[in-house]
């Protein structure tokens, strides 16, 4: 079993930064990759970015650099910085962490940019 928890969402002015953090049940590196998406109300999912087990990270184009996924092994957790935040980036922020097509999410943090 596999337990994802999110944290550090928030309300944020446009141009502002939020750092939000992904806590796993278990070695992050059990995983082949982890990552962050998003949903924003009547969209769809959409990743967001993602690392892979070799470190390799893959971002979406809307975010490109603005948002840096990172992790750390010895506190299991899957971070997303992001900066120059813009109101389109509001969403719930989703944790993932995938084990070949098996999937898990964490319930979800909330992300408000809005002056």
């Amino acid at each position: 079993q596999v337990q994802l928890v999110e944290s550090g969402g928030g309300l944020v002015q446009p141009g502002g930064s939020l750092r939000l953090s992904c806590a796993a049940s278990r070695n992050i590196f059990e995983f082949n990759d982890m990552g962050w998406y998003r949903q924003a109300p009547g969209k769809q999912r959409e990743l967001v970015a993602t690392i892979n087990v070799g470190g390799v990270t893959n971002y979406a184009d809307s975010v490109k650099d603005r948002f840096t996924i990172s992790r750390d092994g010895a506190t299991r957790t899957v971070d997303l910085q992001m900066n120059s935040l813009q109101p389109e980036d509001t969403a719930m922020y989703y944790c993932n962490a995938r084990i070949l097509r098996n999937n898990w999410w964490g319930p979800g943090t909330q992300v408000t940019v809005s002056s």
